[in-house]
């Protein structure tokens, strides 16, 4: 039996992960950040609509984490507390679903390409690879 490889989403804003993605991601490779995460960068975390996070899941994903800014330092003043709050209302959604609300997370990271953005990564993988696959892929999509 093969290890369980999980997809995992992450939804980063524009300017935490700007410098961290300069290469095309050469450098997130050598630093050990995980092949089965894939990066989605929005303008700001704040736009973020609970139903794209939702919808990450749906066409399955099994684990989705969203990068901000920190909470007082986000460029677009409140953004990355909006996005938190959303993220704390799909973790209700899975809960109330039976599905484990740790599926999401949330990071306030700093701007820049650092340890802690690729430490975000390898929690996430290797969070989700204890949990299994997501429950919602087994049903049609």
């Amino acid at each position: 039996m093969s290890e369980f490889i999980p997809d995992i989403k992450a939804f980063c804003c524009h300017y935490t992960s700007q410098q961290t993605c300069a290469d095309n991601g050469e450098n997130l490779q050598k630093s050990g950040f995980p092949g089965n995460v894939s990066l989605h960068r929005v303008p700001c975390t704040g736009k973020l609509q609970v139903s794209t996070l939702l919808k990450a899941f749906e066409e399955g994903a099994d684990g989705v984490y969203v990068v901000g800014c920190p909470v007082n330092k986000c460029h677009n003043v409140k953004g990355s507390q909006r996005a938190a709050k959303r993220v704390a209302a799909v973790q209700k959604a899975l809960g109330e679903l039976a599905v484990e609300p740790e599926r999401i997370r949330m990071y306030h990271l700093e701007r820049g390409f650092h340890p802690e953005f690729v430490a975000a990564a390898q929690e996430m993988d290797k969070l989700v690879k204890a949990l299994g696959p997501c429950p919602f892929k087994g049903e049609a999509q």
